[in-house]
């Protein structure tokens, strides 16, 4: 029987026998986020199709059992950052990971993940011997980066090198695939271009924009073909949404297997099934008008 099907028959098992046979899961961590703490939704894990609401071990039971989890995030609720560490440590206790991939890391940083990896201890500046991009806030993801580093399964780079955002910008290439270049995945894109630069975009860039989205999603996808599995990503929200992301690229790439997806979201914010497999909703941040600079500047 292959490796992944045995821990997949593994996962099943210990979900169905419920109680009677129990994972020993790391604790959950604590709330740090200021908002939304006295939430009816706080802590929840809703399975998106059915509405059935999951212990943390059932969650882990169901994702245990995937060649491929998709858990997207919010890039500065530290609450998410925190789920993540505990969700890698945990599938850990029902299987051996094969890899981790991180949007936060691009192709030009690998060989310095390898190198660090085969040292015997961690270097005392981490993220300077990765060349760790300021943009990533280092107090979030330093945990992981650290948990991830110390195991044997691969550490990947899944996103794009500078240089190649700026090819794509100049000269946008033509996407293959019906699904990711769909009517409706397109214009939804566009949409979260337009807001996420707060409208101040002028519309002959929006499609540059648009394709360096897709670009970033396509090389997830492809990078998640590639790497060992049972495989976990951790990305932003829109990255791995079912309906616009990376799994529709993985489905242009010929993945027959859907992935698991697992969206974090603070409390309050609406996830619809179609977006996920399972939303887990989080402590919130302040509300912030992220757009007022912008705004003021011009």
């Amino acid at each position: 029987m292959p490796r992944l099907l045995c821990y997949a028959v593994l996962a099943l098992l210990l979900c169905l026998s419920g109680c009677q046979t129990r994972v020993a899961l790391p604790p959950l961590p604590a709330w740090q986020s200021p908002e939304g703490l006295g939430h009816a939704e706080l802590g929840q894990i809703r399975e998106l199709a059915s509405g059935r609401v999951l212990s943390p071990e059932q969650l882990v039971a169901r994702l245990a059992g995937a060649s491929r989890v998709l858990v997207g995030e919010q890039h500065d609720n530290p609450d998410h950052h925190a789920l993540q560490l505990w969700l890698l440590k945990a599938l850990g206790q029902y299987r051996p990971q094969g890899s981790l991939l991180l949007e936060m890391l691009q192709p030009v940083q690998q060989a310095r993940v390898e190198v660090v990896r085969q040292q015997a201890s961690l270097p005392a500046d981490v993220p300077g011997a990765l060349r760790w991009q300021k943009g990533w806030d280092w107090t979030l993801y330093g945990p992981i980066v650290e948990e991830a580093l110390r195991q044997p399964y691969a550490l990947l780079a899944a996103n794009l090198d500078d240089d190649e955002v700026g090819r794509i910008y100049r000269q946008p290439p033509v996407l293959s695939g019906n699904r990711s270049t769909s009517t409706a995945v397109r214009q939804a894109l566009l949409e979260q271009v337009r807001d996420s630069h707060c409208g101040l975009l002028p519309d002959s860039q929006l499609p540059a924009m648009l394709a360096v989205q897709q670009q970033r999603d396509r090389r997830i996808a492809e990078r998640l073909l590639a790497a060992p599995t049972p495989s976990l990503l951790f990305a932003g929200g829109y990255h791995v949404r079912k309906d616009i992301g990376v799994p529709q690229h993985l489905a242009d790439l010929g993945v027959q297997d859907a992935p698991q997806v697992l969206m974090l979201a603070q409390v309050g914010e609406v996830v619809e099934p179609g977006m996920a497999d399972y939303v887990w909703f989080t402590a919130a941040l302040p509300a912030q008008d992220y757009c007022a600079s912008l705004r003021k500047k011009h």
